[in-house]
């Protein structure tokens, strides 16, 4: 297994493994190839891809707006999870974060999302009682459909 930083060239390989991920949401211009390419290059080298023998079977979209990080698509293959995978992605974004004097992290779990929310209480992650997220869609045509 080879964990490294996502290349803008491993979108389709990406994009076609969020699409096999029973209950995976994929927003239709958040997650397009431009978009994504574009949070890679203003984040370069802090998402990351588990690679074996050539395939990529996880992702983690990692980013920062100079002050908090941000994972999303944290996902990995059904064939391939509790084999290790999604901790060391983790701990690749968490280290490149660090890199870049990010001192906190945040991210969505859906209430729904069982094995998410225990693995990401397994690092320490809490969830906030103190604090409401909102959310405000700036364009109608970016509809999230989660896969079936």
């Amino acid at each position: 297994m080879i964990i490294r930083a996502m290349k803008k060239s491993d979108y389709k390989a990406v994009y076609k493994l969020w699409c096999e991920i029973k209950g995976f949401g994929l927003r239709s211009i958040d997650d397009s190839e431009e978009n994504i390419l574009n949070f890679l290059e203003r984040n370069p080298n802090l998402s990351a891809v588990a690679e074996i023998e050539g395939e990529i079977v996880g992702s983690i979209l990692c980013g920062h707006d100079g002050r908090t990080g941000g994972f999303y698509h944290v996902c990995v293959h059904s064939n391939h999870r509790k084999k290790g995978i999604a901790h060391e992605m983790t701990r690749f974004c968490l280290e490149a974060l660090k890199r870049e004097k990010i001192n906190k992290i945040a991210l969505i779990a859906f209430k729904r999302n069982d094995l998410g929310n225990e693995f990401w209480r397994h690092y320490g992650f809490t969830l906030r009682e103190d604090a409401n997220y909102y959310d405000l869609s700036l364009n109608n045509a970016n509809l999230t459909n989660f896969n079936e």
